[in-house]
């Protein structure tokens, strides 16, 4: 265990900066502070709160270039990705700030032999968030705004390759109103995160993380008997049906591969594709994914930037050697390019089938796995053959088909058709299986870490 965090540009392989991880003392009593934060912004109102927010997405506006920078210097994200990942950091705001009052207002009910029945939603404390590198700014904002709204005390443990952008987030929350310790960062290492879960002031837990880390914190939690919301991994599967738009499919598919260098939990992961198009599908993909310009991820000019980490390149690196032994093909890329970065091409691997890292696994990074399938029948069946389930697509010209297959047979929690997306503030956003469980965004978040309690009056 070592005493700083540091983080590095995953583009030069420079250190940026170095911070002083917290000890133990200083951490719980970090807590501590959160904690009676906590107890006075409980009893602001939900007008208050919301303005608050709204402010928060102010800040965030304005600081979206110098933010955005930062995230790039950090994880190596493309400059354009981290100024739309704040623009919908400040959607979120103004979302939950235009709709959290009435979601989180009392309610009348009607009880048999009594006089009133009323449900209110309390805050239930402190929660504990923690958050990966991908989406800075996003992965903090989606749980900490929802759950500051709901009258909630928020702890951000993120990832150390992002650590500058944590204390960022900290200090725009401040200037825009948010009392002072109320939304507090935790510069601690994994055994600290454990202590921290196990923490009495500490009453729910959320992270987005790999299957892994999502089975470690949830058993932690789970002794503890603290709530958990986890978004974990996933394959995405894309179905390109045989009566598809292939130029609307190929578009977004390849979008929808390498957008924030591929390293999305809801990346499309998996292409499965009908026989009878599939050999045009895969001419017209192969030819855009091979076009792909890699380099500094500060040029407006770039398609793709280094992957975060030394570590996860080679990691993807792997994962592609061992598809390729077990029966896969590389199409385009598929080598670690000679140069400084973390930097991994854009590649495509057909003749991906089930015992290969390519089919079974998640692979987090710009590499594409290309499944043929006999039918639509067969490509919905494929889709679902995942351990994972947090989001998909589907191509097809029949609308009204995609939404009768997304609707009762596709076992994911987000499905997007003739189209890629990632989150937005209006739609809940989640998964099933090893993808984890809970729901964000669309409301359902202000509402995860909350004591709905029920008031009956005789």
């Amino acid at each position: 265990m070592t005493d700083k965090l540091t983080t590095i540009n995953p583009a030069t392989e420079e250190t940026l900066n170095t911070y002083d991880r917290m000890s133990d003392k200083e951490a719980f009593a970090a807590v501590e502070r959160c904690h009676e934060a906590f107890l006075q912004w409980r009893h602001r109102s939900l007008e208050d709160r919301a303005a608050i927010i709204r402010n928060i997405g102010k800040e965030l506006r304005a600081g979206a270039e110098e933010f955005a920078q930062l995230m790039t210097s950090e994880t190596g994200k493309l400059i354009g990705d981290g100024a739309a990942e704040v623009e919908l950091c400040a959607a979120i705001c103004d979302y939950t700030a235009a709709t959290g009052v009435k979601a989180l207002a009392d309610e009348e009910r009607e009880v048999d032999g009594a006089r009133a029945g009323i449900v209110t939603y309390s805050p239930i404390g402190v929660v504990y968030g923690i958050q990966p590198w991908n989406f800075p700014a996003y992965q903090a904002v989606r749980y900490s705004i929802a759950s500051l709204m709901a009258g909630n005390g928020i702890l951000l443990k993120h990832a150390e390759a992002c650590t500058g952008s944590g204390l960022f987030l900290k200090e725009l929350y401040e200037r825009a109103g948010l009392p002072e310790g109320l939304f507090t960062v935790l510069l601690i290492d994994h055994d600290q995160s454990d202590r921290i879960i196990e923490n009495d002031l500490v009453r729910g837990v959320t992270l987005t993380g790999s299957e892994g880390a999502g089975r470690h914190v949830g058993e932690v939690a789970g002794r503890a008997l603290k709530k958990t919301v986890l978004e974990l991994g996933s394959n995405d599967a894309y179905l390109v049906l045989e009566d598809a738009d292939l130029d609307i499919a190929v578009e977004h598919c390849v979008k929808g591969r390498i957008f924030n260098n591929g390293e999305t939990c809801v990346n499309a992961k998996r292409f499965i594709v009908t026989d009878k198009v599939y050999d045009a599908f895969v001419e017209r993909f192969v030819d855009q994914m091979a076009a792909i310009k890699m380099g500094d991820p500060m040029d407006d000019d770039t398609d793709l930037g280094p992957m975060a980490r030394e570590d996860l390149r080679d990691t993807l690196a792997d994962q592609v050697e061992k598809s390729v032994k077990n029966g896969a093909r590389i199409r385009c890329g598929g080598e670690v390019p000679d140069r400084k970065g973390f930097y991994y091409p854009s590649t495509v691997l057909d003749n991906v089938e089930p015992g290969q890292p390519a089919y079974d696994d998640e692979l987090f990074g710009p590499v594409a796995s290309v499944i043929r399938a006999k039918d639509d029948e067969d490509a919905m069946r494929i889709a679902n053959d995942s351990r994972y389930g947090l989001g998909g697509g589907i191509f097809s010209k029949d609308e009204d088909k995609a939404i009768t297959l997304a609707r009762d047979h596709f076992d994911t929690g987000m499905i997007f058709i003739n189209g890629f997306s990632i989150a937005t503030p209006t739609m809940p956003f989640g998964g099933v299986k090893n993808s984890g469980y809970g729901r964000e965004h669309g409301g359902f978040g202000m509402k995860e870490f909350v004591n709905a309690k029920a008031i009956t009056v005789f």
